[in-house]
């Protein structure tokens, strides 16, 4: 049986010859991916002891980075012509598992005379997993439904084994178990009717599955928090310390169950007409339509965007989502690429719960599930509005076979509010209004109980935003009657709402006027004179002290600084600015997106995602024959017990040599850090996280002087009593 993502359908060749690759970095087609894990379950039976496979990953192995720029006509250095196209091959890797002794392999694969060989398939490094699947997931739930122990808990609180549901979540860090078993924790929920919010009836155990085994191997049970007569709160067992395994959970001798919650919290409007008869939709809300009756004003060739002066390559990934690359603008006439790629990397959610097994709550929703089968099937007049152009996504089923998913993809246009303006205020002066439109790459992503919105913006200034929008529903533990919740908030009765971080890895490959980049750290300080001094008198000067990060050992890792400001500029030191005298750049700006790690620097997190310790990450990029740096976590992340040898961490710690001038990647690191509300609750308004890419010593001047003022025909006054008045230009 293959179980799909929402909107995800089976892809089934029409035997028609598959369509040809216009683009290098174009991800595997549909028909690629039945080809290439076609190519691999012959080669596992022919010729290892592997005869049963689940396939977890099948993609793109990317060409090197000055091949794909040589194919494209884009030089590496500024001032130079392209260098003379070379010969690709296309490769792709897959993971999979040996189903019957759970072994863990990944091969790859090349594509030699239109077929696909394989041509490596070794053991993944030991200690790792890869990512969990769609499949998994969900068998995960009929295990717990199934389980006779899980039934009798869930009964002796009222619940029957047809109202059980469970989310399966990586199990994170529990050294109680050996590495060897590929487990999940499973949250479990009542639902008493099809559509009803589950998450509003959590229980009071979790189990673990062996996903390998098909079974529960183990329940735990969370303690209970209690207030002493002095006020001090306590937990109810001596330590949060996880109990071994030989105190076995079932049956409950003498434990004080937790109620489940029983009321309705819906959020779909049909329950909460059924449910709740005061409720009512609000009735003054006046259709407000997006429309382009000429038509978009971008270009698309497969999956090649052209927005007025960018042009940008835009692709499917099944662990990033969306990726970016080979982005350039063109400014008066001249090429200059400013991205080779951009995407999100990983991601993590550490919770805030120190009580077992709440603390291995830390979810990586990038490198244990892969954002991309995560994603949704976007509709139109819903996810996005006005006219929209999707693109497709294509990722690999537990069987091999191609799963796509229709519309994953949305490109549009959007107003964007003011771009600039002024007026000259003397009688007589003229005034000029240019309204900004940006271009809209998003995605939406469902993982368990969180959506994720990712939005690329793209400026006719020349400015890059990426958001985050957060969304879905919160992530919740049954709380006693009146017990005391120290690490989370009381959304409803009964449920406990844990506080929580979301902190995003954004990977960052710059081709700044070309590749040899650099990255200028400033702060904004006062100077050192003091008030009253001549250099001085008034006491209000400030200055910007930049310096250029050199070393990748000393210079690699970087914190932000609120009492200095402190900024970075990704920076071509071999191209300067005419007037500015300062090199070409692009700031980056951090938009309330700057957030600390809160866990311990040593704790079981911190060890796992050691790109949240800081909040910059500069390497030099060093490509292999799977391709460049891509995951600041690793590569395998699922059951990771310690920081990962090809992590960033480890990258700044053991390398060598120069980051300035050279080949190099940054991490940026942005998140949030969310105190629940009951306003969150039953489903979360969305909360942004932005960061911004803005030309600093660029361009010659404002870029968008030639971007025209428009006077909107469909603009009227609100009443029609109302007044109007044309623009002044």
């Amino acid at each position: 049986m293959t179980l799909l993502s929402t909107g995800s359908t089976i892809y089934e060749s029409t035997g028609a010859e598959p369509t040809k690759v216009s683009h290098p970095l174009d991800p595997l087609s549909p028909d690629e991916i039945n080809e290439a894990t076609l190519a691999i379950r012959r080669h596992a039976v022919e010729h290892t002891s592997v005869k049963a496979i689940k396939f977890v990953t099948c993609c793109l192995v990317p060409p090197p980075k000055k091949a794909v720029l040589s194919s494209l006509g884009i030089p590496a250095t500024p001032g130079e012509k392209p260098e003379p196209p070379t010969q690709l091959v296309r490769k792709g890797e897959s993971d999979f598992i040996d189903v019957v002794t759970g072994d863990c392999y990944n091969a790859v694969v090349v594509l030699q005379d239109d077929e696909w060989k394989v041509e490596l398939i070794e053991s993944i490094p030991e200690g790792t997993k890869p990512q969990i699947t769609i499949d998994e997931l969900v068998r995960c739930e009929e295990i717990i439904q199934n389980d006779a122990r899980v039934q009798a808990l869930a009964k002796e609180v009222g619940i029957e084994p047809h109202q059980i549901s469970a989310d399966g979540w990586a199990i994170g860090w529990d050294e109680r178990f050996p590495q060897s078993q590929r487990l999940q924790q499973a949250l479990v929920f009542a639902r008493f009717s099809q559509h009803d919010n589950l998450y509003a009836h959590p229980l009071d155990f979790i189990p673990v599955v062996d996903a390998i085994a098909g079974k529960v191997v183990h329940i735990d049970f969370p303690a209970v928090w209690k207030k002493e007569e002095d006020g001090s709160l306590k937990l109810s067992v001596p330590t949060t310390a996880p109990p071994p395994l030989s105190e076995d959970s079932f049956p409950l001798a003498n434990r004080e169950r937790v109620p489940v919650p029983r009321t309705s919290f819906d959020f779909l409007p049909d329950l909460l007409e059924k449910n709740d008869p005061t409720y009512k939709p609000r009735d003054d809300v006046k259709p407000l339509h997006v429309i382009q009756p000429e038509g978009v004003s971008f270009r698309m060739d497969g999956n090649v965007l052209e927005w007025q002066k960018w042009k940008m390559h835009i692709a499917f990934s099944q662990r990033e989502g969306i990726v970016l690359s080979t982005v350039t603008y063109n400014d008066n006439g001249e090429i200059r690429p400013i991205f080779y790629r951009l995407s999100l990397a990983e991601m993590v959610v550490p919770y805030g719960a120190p009580d077992y097994p709440h603390s291995r709550k830390f979810a990586f929703d990038s490198g244990e599930y892969g954002m991309g089968i995560m994603a949704n099937e976007l509709s139109l007049g819903c996810d996005c509005l006005g006219k929209i152009h999707y693109l497709p996504g294509a990722y690999v089923t537990q069987s091999g076979a191609a799963a796509v998913i229709k519309n994953v993809i949305c490109i549009h246009e959007e107003d964007a509010g003011v771009l600039w303006k002024h007026t000259d205020y003397r009688p007589g002066g003229r005034s000029r209004t240019v309204r900004s439109r940006r271009l809209v790459v998003s995605m939406v992503c469902t993982l368990a109980n969180y959506e994720y919105i990712w939005n690329f913006y793209f400026y006719q200034d020349g400015n890059v935003e990426v958001e985050i929008r957060l969304t879905g529903v919160l992530q919740v533990y049954v709380a006693g009657p009146d017990e005391p919740t120290p690490h989370g908030t009381t959304v409803a009765p009964g449920i406990n709402a844990h506080y929580h971080q979301h902190i995003f890895s954004l990977r960052i490959d710059p081709m700044l006027d070309g590749l040899q980049n650099s990255v200028i750290e400033s702060e904004v300080v006062d100077i050192d004179h003091p008030k009253g001094s001549a250099e001085n008198f008034a006491g209000n000067g400030f200055v910007i002290k930049d310096r250029v990060l050199k070393s990748q050992v000393e210079d690699g890792a970087r914190d932000f600084e609120w009492a200095t400001e402190r900024r970075w500029r990704i920076a071509n030191l071999n191209r300067t600015h005419y007037s500015s005298g300062k090199p070409s750049s692009y700031q980056i700006v951090m938009k309330g997106g700057a957030v600390p790690l809160l866990a311990k620097q040593d704790s079981w997190i911190a060890q796992r995602a050691s790109f949240a310790h800081r909040q910059l990450w500069v390497v030099k990029d060093e490509e292999g024959p799977r391709g460049s740096r891509l995951f600041p976590s690793g590569k395998y992340v699922s059951q990771t017990r310690a920081e990962p040898k090809d992590s960033v961490g480890k990258w700044v710690k053991e390398g060598q040599g120069s980051i300035e001038n050279e080949d190099i990647l940054l991490f940026l690191t942005l998140g949030t850090t969310h105190i629940p509300r009951p306003e969150d609750w039953p489903v979360m308004p969305v909360e942004h996280v932005n960061v911004l890419f803005k030309p600093s010593s660029f361009f010659i001047q404002n870029p968008a002087l030639d971007v025209p003022g428009t006077q909107d025909p469909q603009s009227r006054p609100a009443f029609a009593n109302g007044t109007s008045a044309c623009c002044r230009n």
